[in-house]
């Protein structure tokens, strides 16, 4: 298992975290997403391989928010 964290930017409630969840869960390999809307972190873990960093960047982009490797 690998797992790398980002920070996020403009997440301020539930309906935030589950939207960037939405997105982060589609990306192949991706086995366990945690995301704070009080921290403004999200950890990503995979199967194995290192995740994908600009995959994960552009689904948190794709739900509306901005994200950058922690």
């Amino acid at each position: 298992m690998a797992t790398t964290k980002y920070q996020v930017s403009g997440m301020s409630c539930g309906h935030c975290e589950v939207a960037i969840r939405g997105e982060v869960e589609q990306i192949p390999g991706v086995t366990g997403i945690e995301v704070s809307s009080a921290t403004g972190n999200l950890a990503v873990t995979t199967d194995g391989a290192p995740v994908d960093d600009a995959a994960v960047l552009a689904a948190v982009e794709e739900a509306g928010y901005e994200a950058s490797v922690a």
